[in-house]
């Protein structure tokens, strides 16, 4: 895990830190005599993210689900995802031990795990990356081309389904509040939201992450590191593509002088995924996906969780008009909306 502490003033701060300390004594990770420091860190919306710095020199991560997200709206969601975000980093990590984070120590009961802490300076936040325009074209290709390997390595494995089944945590964190709040600020486009949410729900191929985006993918000397698997499910994997192209059509609007950078890496990452896809026909998958990002398009404008980034109505309403058309007449493959956002956005 990657994070630069925040400042975790007050009793409060002071009582949590105090709490996750003897969660660590109990869990064996620290003994009773060894001095053990905790920091908050920023970033945390969904869970409570801790740094232990260890006496023995060792850097930790801990993190605990929240009940209630930390977002405008209200937003409440079972804190057992954190039971499954631990099951799919150790499921991914034994396919691909360089794209998680190593796993230290779990208390389900208390809806918290401990892993390695990954340096933001070795690993830093492709987000970060973004923002500032570096739009590296390889490196989404090896995004797409990973997230195609653990689809890959997943599909139609009732063994897997059966330790996923979590349906109810993914629409409660994933599919209410992105695609069925956005058809109530949308009632004109709220029966095609809806089809696409049941749709989207009664698709179970692959293990699916559920939160693909540039916050929780981390730059690694080995290539990406997938962080916040708390929305894993088994299910459709065109969700992962959808989720993580997403922004990367969000992020012109962020940093405009590198759209053209961003629209590569949106080819590059679609392609290396589709190129990858074994468990059913190319066009199937680019079909679903193609018909959900409208969806997730509009929804980080009008649902339960916007981008922090887009505050210009003007640049909302280009968001609105690309995504209601598509929505209106869905299209076959995700190469249509690539190219509607390059004429929108004047490219």
């Amino acid at each position: 895990m990657s994070g630069r502490p925040t400042a975790a003033a007050g009793t409060a701060a002071e009582a949590c830190a105090e709490e996750l300390r003897e969660r660590l004594l109990d869990l064996g990770v620290v003994d009773r005599a060894a001095a053990v420091s905790l920091s908050a860190l920023d970033g945390g919306v969904s869970s409570d993210i801790w740094r232990a710095d260890l006496a023995d020199g060792r850097r930790l991560c801990v993190k605990r689900a929240l009940p209630r997200l930390k977002v405008a709206q209200l937003w409440e969601a079972p804190v057992e995802r954190n039971r499954y975000e631990w099951e799919w980093f150790r499921t991914v990590g034994s396919l691909l031990p360089t794209s998680v984070p190593r796993l230290v120590a779990q208390d389900a009961e208390a809806g918290l795990f401990v892993m390695e802490y990954l340096e933001p300076d070795r690993y830093p936040v492709w987000k970060r990356l973004l923002r500032d325009g570096a739009a590296d074209a390889a490196f989404a290709a090896a995004v797409g081309d990973r997230l195609a390997r653990i689809h890959n390595a997943t599909a139609d494995r009732p063994d897997v389904a059966a330790r996923f089944a979590t349906d109810a945590g993914f629409h409660a964190i994933r599919l209410e509040p992105y695609l069925i709040a956005t058809a109530r600020a949308h009632p004109d486009r709220g029966a095609a939201l809806e089809a696409i949410a049941r749709e989207t729900a009664a698709t179970k191929r692959t293990l699916v992450h559920g939160d693909i985006s540039p916050k929780n993918i981390l730059v690694g000397p080995d290539g990406p590191v997938f962080l916040d698997a708390e929305c894993a499910w088994y299910g459709d994997p065109a969700f992962d593509l959808a989720f993580c192209l997403n922004h990367l059509l969000l992020k012109c609007l962020w940093t405009p002088a590198a759209a053209a950078g961003f629209l590569a890496c949106f080819d590059a990452m679609s392609g290396a995924y589709l190129d990858g896809v074994g468990w059913e026909p190319r066009a199937a998958i680019d079909g679903r996906a193609a018909r959900l990002l409208p969806g997730l398009f509009l929804a980080r404008v009008d649902g339960k969780s916007p981008v922090e980034y887009l505050t210009e109505e003007a640049d909302k309403d280009r968001v609105r008009r690309v995504a209601r058309r598509f929505l209106a007449e869905p299209p076959a493959a995700l190469a249509a909306i690539r190219t509607a956002w390059a004429m929108e956005t004047g490219l």
